[in-house]
């Protein structure tokens, strides 16, 4: 099933959602996933293994991390084609300091704030949603 690609569209329907828990970052350097260990996603650098999870299983692994995060999922099928969304809602986000590390996944992008600012980015992307700016 293709995505949506018109901006307008993608903007109008977003409908962001704030997942529960508090999310991290870590890298693995030997690039090896501990078997059992559940992640949210990852993705493989030069450096290691970078690995998104909750910040308890990242705890009980022993990983270290220095970044906590809300999840915030855009439930809009966007394309992978799409041209806009990514750069319509991290100015949002930008022009109300708040971060935003972004993975986009075959049928949504996930947008990893920081905690303290969920609530806030989630009004921001509301408000983007509602107005288009």
């Amino acid at each position: 099933m293709a995505g949506e690609t018109s901006l307008a569209t993608l903007l109008h329907s977003m409908s962001p959602q704030l997942n529960p828990g508090e999310y991290v970052f870590c890298t693995l350097r030997d690039g090896k996933l501990p078997g059992g260990l559940e992640i949210v996603g990852s993705f493989r650098e030069q450096e290691g293994l970078t690995v998104i999870l909750e910040r308890s299983r990242a705890e009980q692994a022993g990983f270290s991390f220095d970044y906590l995060a809300a999840w915030i999922t855009l439930n809009v099928h966007s394309a992978l084609e799409a041209v806009g969304l990514t750069a319509a809602f991290a100015t949002a986000l930008g022009r109300a300091g708040i971060s935003c590390n972004v993975v986009a996944g075959y049928y949504h992008d996930h947008l990893f704030v920081g905690l303290a600012d969920a609530e806030r980015a989630m009004q921001v992307l509301r408000d983007l949603a509602a107005n288009g700016e």
